[in-house]
């Protein structure tokens, strides 16, 4: 079990340009230094195999991505007779090989917890798509408990996001194998970078999540101000 920290795509702004290599792509140059990385583009458009095998032919062995599946599933099929959807997914992200490691599932706000279809969803991902599965629910129904001992039985662990709907969704939960933090910045979304006592809290909390042999991954998604590659940077230093 490791420690994997990086940001939402692998821009490098130009203020962080000089902790990267200079030669290579951005993608080969950011995974010199990071050693995982948050694909958020696979949720709007689907990219081809071929795609996604070079990127993977473009990092280390060692390095991993975490995927967000399609908002064809999530948002418009509501995870309802996604059989077809998951298949062709399947079929794309196949290209990455085993550097595939986390699937993102962020689910809409208004979307509820229902025990049978997160089970037969849930269910149905695994068994096409080899990879740990990391769930964003945004509806207060999932962090009740029903629903957080039914993602745990499935295996599907629950986000920890920031800004989060309550503190129970501030701090991971569902399956205990893998903790997933989303740092989408606050108070200004996808804007605001985090200070220094912020990255500290959570660099203490991961290297307990480390410590407790967990699969412990951090994402930033504050990119819109160019914030994340710097908070992350911070935060492995901490680590």
């Amino acid at each position: 079990m490791g420690l994997t920290i990086g940001t939402a795509g692998w821009s490098i702004p130009w203020a962080a340009s000089a902790r990267f290599p200079s030669e290579g792509t951005a993608l080969e140059r950011y995974a010199r230094v990071f050693d995982g990385v948050e694909v958020n583009s696979s949720f709007h458009r689907p990219h081809r195999t071929g795609t996604w095998a070079r990127w993977a032919q473009s990092v280390p062995t060692h390095f991993r991505f975490a995927v967000k599946i399609p908002k064809t599933i999530t948002h418009q099929a509501e995870l309802r007779a996604t059989e077809p959807l998951i298949g062709q997914f399947a079929l794309e992200v196949a290209g990455l090989g085993a550097k595939l490691a986390v699937l993102l599932v962020q689910l809409p706000p208004k979307l509820e917890f229902d025990g049978p279809l997160t089970s037969s969803f849930f269910s149905l991902l695994r068994q096409s798509i080899d990879a740990q599965i990391a769930c964003e629910p945004r509806h207060p129904s999932w962090f009740e408990g029903e629903a957080s001992s039914t993602l745990k039985a499935l295996r599907v662990a629950r986000v920890a996001a920031d800004p989060a709907l309550g503190e129970t969704a501030a701090v991971p939960g569902g399956w205990e194998g893998l903790a997933y933090w989303r740092l989408h910045g606050s108070p200004a979304m996808y804007r605001s970078p985090y200070s220094s006592e912020a990255i500290n809290a959570y660099a203490h909390k991961l290297k307990r999540a480390k410590r407790e042999g967990i699969d412990a991954w951090c994402m930033f998604d504050n990119t819109a101000a160019s914030a994340a590659t710097g908070n992350a940077l911070s935060l492995m230093e901490n680590c």
